[in-house]
């Protein structure tokens, strides 16, 4: 019998999704915790990895029970009270044995967000970058993104990566009343260190170190070296993963609040 997860997640304590030998991760601590209560062993297939420090205020993984769980949203509730405060699951759903977390997403959404002011109670979950920032240059580069589908640009050394394509559907810089500053790409894929690289180089366009027809150039290039550095891992966040409707469809509520 094979269930998705819907869950949500700090990454500040964690060295990513993907279990990590001696090494805290999402991944292992949900196993664990599922593990003491099922009492058997259990292997977490997630949608896909978070890097060191990335957080997820959506994310999916499936596990296989070699029966149905017993009064499922009793085992929801001593899971979360199992798991450290930091990880929250949303549900538990009973999907087709064929379903994958990992392979059947279409699409998954990232959000960044960066603040123009000291915040001492959201450094933790934004970069906080105090330098004036050309929003109307930084969406006019960013738009330019949808005309390629190579990143090699942005893409980790040694990521053992078998392509550097990816389909990008939306990408764009959004302002609170704050200031507060929220760039959202949607992709079918993205590689290692993709997005946080993405977000150093636009924000380079903004502070005018780049032209957008200069960004154009770095990611035509397909050279990693024109990039810039990529921006701190907490500010970014998983928000979304999407299937087809056959496959699994949302249920944890998505509110605005619930992307930070």
């Amino acid at each position: 019998m094979r269930y998705f997860l819907e869950l949500r997640y700090l990454g500040g304590a964690y060295f990513g999704w993907q279990r990590q030998p001696d090494m805290p991760t999402v991944q292992q601590t949900l196993e664990q915790a599922l593990a003491t209560l099922l009492r058997l062993p259990v292997e977490l297939t997630g949608a896909g990895r978070t890097d060191t420090g990335v957080n997820a205020s959506y994310y999916v993984a499936h596990f296989d029970a070699p029966q149905p769980v017993a009064e499922p949203e009793k085992l929801l509730r001593k899971l979360n009270f199992m798991l450290p405060g930091d990880i929250a699951v949303d549900s538990l759903t009973p999907v087709a044995d064929g379903a994958h977390a990992r392979f059947d997403a279409r699409e998954r959404e990232y959000r960044y967000f960066l603040e123009p002011l000291k915040n001492p109670f959201t450094r933790h979950l934004s970069w906080q970058y105090y330098v004036p920032l050309d929003v109307d240059r930084m969406n006019e580069a960013a738009a330019m993104l949808l005309e390629f589908d190579d990143f090699t640009s942005f893409a980790k050394l040694n990521s053992n990566n078998k392509t550097n394509i990816c389909r990008i559907m939306h990408a764009a810089w959004t302002a609170d009343e704050h200031g507060v500053l929220r760039f959202t790409i949607r992709a079918d894929r993205f590689l290692r260190n993709m997005v946080r690289a993405l977000v150093g180089t636009l924000v380079d366009v903004g502070r005018g170190r780049y032209t957008p027809e200069e960004f154009r150039d770095i990611v035509a290039s397909r050279n990693l070296s024109r990039s810039s550095a990529g921006a701190p891992a907490q500010g970014l966040f998983l928000s979304d993963v999407r299937y087809p409707a056959e496959v699994f469809e949302r249920r944890s509520f998505r509110g605005e609040r619930e992307q930070r």
